[in-house]
Order: structure tokens, then sequence, then C-alpha cells
């Protein structure tokens, strides 16, 4: 199954959206957050300029 979910982001419409990791600073404890979100390559700046 894990073949035919890769195959089909390879080609066609899949390759439109990108895998955005973003490290985020927490308020409370200072420690850093990892924030992962699968976002279309029109939003991609709009993602990291968000907090």
């Amino acid at each position: 199954m894990a073949k035919k979910v890769v195959a089909t982001l390879k080609t066609g419409s899949g390759k439109t959206f990108t895998r955005c990791i973003k490290m985020i600073k927490s308020d409370k404890t200072g420690s850093y957050q990892f924030k992962e979100e699968v976002v279309h390559n029109d939003h991609i700046k709009d993602f990291f300029t968000k907090k």
C-alpha cells in the first residue's frame, strides 16, 4: 500500500504539494517544537510567515 501512495505522489497532482517542517519555540518551557504540514506549493510562504 505504501508503494501506491508514493507512486501517486510522484506523478500527477502530487507534485503540487510539499511537506513543510517549521521549528517553533515554546513560550512556557523555552523548548522547541516542530510543526509539520503538507502544503500546496502556492501556500508555502504563508505557512512559514504565520505563527
